[in-house]
């Protein structure tokens, strides 16, 4: 069972209530490299955005990339799964040079393997929640509406929602509509999914929700890599953390070793402002949620 939902009733739509003992890392982890990231730099104008990064993610890895606002976090996706092209450096994933696709069909083909999931939900209004599910698996990998809905219906069950499939998102929380977002990722059955800090527009009440359903695809092995602020689930759910500041990573390792004995004096005093959030957050959503406030130390 998730680390992060030890004592949720699978049906229930709640906030988890729970943590298990964070993950320490895959020491000597020997699965194939599915993303890799050589001296990546990025620039706009003259502004230096991403300064010689190296980063590798194997599959069946959770990765976190945390750090302050503006250290070049979220483009690092961007990088990732093509939306912007570094000037400099190789960005491999599964072998496949990120940079040399320029065609639509080879950039379709690449973002077909890679699945984002942004801050905002950007689901259709104007469908309901099985079509927002079904329209890219029937129109992009070509499968028939009955798989593709039998697959939609799955998926939302997946993500606690599955009476949900008529709704609309206006009829939703915003928490429902980011699990339907992520119920949508999934359909297309990507290998990797990057998530851009995708709590940080929700109602604190709600955020648990989504975390939950990020842990449990952890824990089914889908290799994610994840920009967040919330700094606990990131210690609990990560095989490695990566540090940035002012478009460098400024230090990486096992989940251990970052939030118990960072080895940069920055790193340690993000982390104690960050940690500081944390439990602000954490009193604003037990007053929501009596459970979680049972839970929460």
């Amino acid at each position: 069972m998730n680390r992060l939902a030890l004592a949720l009733n699978p049906l229930q739509d709640t906030t988890p209530v729970a943590h298990a003992p964070a993950r320490q890392g895959v020491a000597g982890n020997t699965d194939p490299v599915l993303v890799s990231l050589r001296d990546v730099h990025l620039s706009y104008g003259e502004v230096p955005v991403l300064k010689g990064i190296d980063l590798c993610v194997r599959r069946g890895e959770a990765v976190s990339i945390i750090g302050p606002s503006g250290s070049g976090k979220s483009t690092l996706l961007r990088v990732i799964n093509g939306l912007i092209a570094p000037q400099q450096g190789e960005v491999l994933v599964d072998g496949i040079d990120v940079r040399a696709q320029r065609t639509d069909a080879q950039k379709i083909a690449l973002r077909k393997r890679i699945g984002f999931v942004f801050q905002q939900y950007n689901l259709f209004p104007h469908l309901s929640v099985l079509a927002n599910l079904t329209i890219a698996p029937m129109s992009v990998l070509g499968r028939s509406r009955a798989e593709a809905e039998h697959d939609a219906h799955a998926l939302l069950a997946k993500v606690r929602l599955a009476g949900k499939a008529n709704a609309y998102p206006g009829e939703l929380s915003g928490g429902q509509q980011q699990r339907v977002a992520i119920a949508r990722t999934l359909a297309m059955r990507p290998d990797l999914i990057l998530f851009d800090e995708v709590t940080s527009a929700l109602d604190p009440e709600t955020v648990g929700e989504v975390l939950t359903v990020i842990g449990e695809l952890v824990d089914d092995g889908q290799t994610c890599v994840l920009v967040t602020h919330e700094m606990r689930f990131s210690e609990d759910v990560s095989d490695e953390v990566f540090f940035t500041e002012g478009g460098v990573i400024v230090e990486h390792g096992a989940p251990s070793q970052i939030f118990g004995a960072p080895e940069n004096e920055r790193t340690r005093l993000f982390l104690q402002r960050a940690r500081g959030d944390d439990r602000r957050a954490l009193r604003k959503r037990s007053r929501g949620s009596p459970a979680l406030a049972l839970a929460t130390p």
